[in-house]
């Protein structure tokens, strides 16, 4: 019995040693694989951005649809922005905000030019415009 006692003490210390190895090697193969799963994310969405126009300021779309009503009816004024801090409507439609695609309702009296403008952070506007016509 007590010549098989340090046996059995240095195969409980390498049975130790084996389950901490694996136990950390499965450690860090899981995390390398949320951080690889991580940058492919990352990169398809950076893909994406580029494809709808990037991350430089620009107004991707500007419209109203229908553009021509009857007096009394309303439209949806529909823009889409990339790059922007702040975006607005002249004349003021209701609540705007930066987005790459959004409509708000109108209901032009008369014949109406709407205004997009966009800002960066960095003091740079671009203005795009659209015109509803109204029918008596």
């Amino acid at each position: 019995m007590r010549r098989a006692l340090p046996v059995l003490g240095v195969l409980l210390v390498l049975g130790l040693l084996y389950d901490a190895f694996i136990f950390y090697s499965r450690y860090d193969r899981d995390r390398r694989e949320r951080q690889a799963e991580a940058e492919r994310q990352a990169a398809q969405e950076h893909r994406e951005i580029e494809a709808l126009g990037g991350l430089d300021l620009k107004i991707v779309t500007f419209y109203a649809a229908p553009r021509v009503v009857s007096r009394g009816a309303g439209t949806d004024l529909c823009y889409g922005v990339t790059g922007a801090r702040t975006v607005r409507v002249e004349p003021p439609v209701g609540a705007v905000w930066p987005a790459l695609t959004r409509c708000v309702k109108v209901s032009p009296k008369k014949h109406t030019e709407y205004k997009l403008i966009a800002e960066d952070g960095a003091g740079h506007a671009v203005t795009q415009s659209v015109t509803v016509e109204v029918n008596p």
